[in-house]
């Protein structure tokens, strides 16, 4: 075995091992703290029964994500921390401090508002600027790909559509985060395919990152799947939605992101319409927004919601794959 494998091995393994060390003692932390969810009233019935369960477990992503990132650096050496790995570092680290302060403040107050909605937009935005004036210096400066079909060069431009890719990701993945397991698990299938994508196109050190990334997923949904024990708030899901974004604008493949994080999509969507519509209308598309909170107030089972959800995004994320292959 190379070198070269080994690093893939320890960054999807090295997270997992972490979040199973010290997992448990974590929830007992927050458990002993009082740091319980707090269910938003208009919400459906059958989640007041999760009241009181124990958020901020992005946390632990964090964590396990960073352990995995000093072991791949001791492994490889400095060459692995190229600025485009700590460009992603960086987003997932502000994005899931911003998370955590709302997470805390909603806590606190035993409210569902925790930072302003305008607060962290203005964060997102200013994160995502930074990435994209990154890419902008690189060639080809400002150029966006279509699905390999055609391309456009945005010019200066490209760091306004990197912010706006990167704050759409990672907000719609927070949306995605609603119930057990669901943004967990599409999240990993994300990562995972992201992944292979980078691989193809030779940003190997972006696609250890993104394998990290999968392994901090999966050993956070060890404790996340039905029913959940620790819930990831707003710490977990800004934090892989922003990695999610930086990690498709700095490998170029930032259109990609649709059919690989094809739930992310839809949920944002239903949110997007919904508003829409309830404003010119006065009325609502559907029953509940985001998505899934639809399907359960049709009588869907949750866990059913997220099979079906999950089993979705990977037959989306296969569709990515053949089809970058093909291209």
């Amino acid at each position: 075995m190379n070198l070269a494998q080994l690093d893939k091995v320890l960054a999807a393994i090295a997270p997992l091992g972490f979040s199973m060390a010290v997992g448990n003692q974590y929830i007992d932390f927050l458990r002993k703290r009082y740091m319980g969810q707090y269910i938003r009233e208009d919400g459906p019935q059958s989640h007041f029964s999760k009241a009181g369960t124990p958020t901020a477990g992005g946390v632990l992503i964090l964590l396990s994500f960073g352990f995995a990132l000093l072991a791949l650096t001791l492994l490889s050496g400095s060459p692995f921390l190229t600025t485009p790995v700590l460009l992603v570092a960086g987003v997932t680290l502000v994005f899931g401090l911003l998370g955590f302060v709302d997470d805390y403040l909603k806590i606190s107050k035993k409210k569902n508002k925790g930072v302003s909605g305008y607060t962290k937009l203005a964060v997102q935005v200013v994160a995502g600027l930074a990435v994209g004036w990154h890419v902008l210096q690189t060639a080809p400066a400002g150029s966006v790909d279509f699905f390999g079909l055609f391309s456009v060069d945005l010019g200066w431009l490209y760091p306004v559509f990197a912010a706006f890719v990167i704050t759409a990701t990672s907000n719609a993945v927070n949306l995605t985060d609603g119930l057990d397991g669901l943004a967990s698990s599409t999240s990993l299938l994300a990562f995972m395919t992201l992944a292979m994508l980078l691989v193809v196109i030779g940003q190997v050190n972006l696609a250890l990152v993104a394998l990290a990334l999968a392994g901090a997923a999966l050993g956070f949904l060890l404790f996340n799947r039905y029913p959940a024990r620790i819930f990831m708030g707003d710490t977990g899901s800004l934090a892989l939605g922003g990695a999610l974004g930086a990690l498709a604008v700095l490998g170029r493949i930032e259109f990609w992101l649709v059919p690989l994080g094809a739930v992310f999509v839809l949920e944002a969507l239903s949110v997007i319409l919904q508003v829409l519509s309830f404003k010119t209308t006065g009325k609502r598309i559907f029953r509940m927004s985001p998505l899934h909170h639809h399907f359960e107030l049709g009588g869907w089972k949750e866990t059913k919601v997220v099979y079906s959800f999950v089993t979705f995004q990977f037959f989306c994320c296969m569709t990515a794959v053949f089809l970058y292959n093909r291209g």
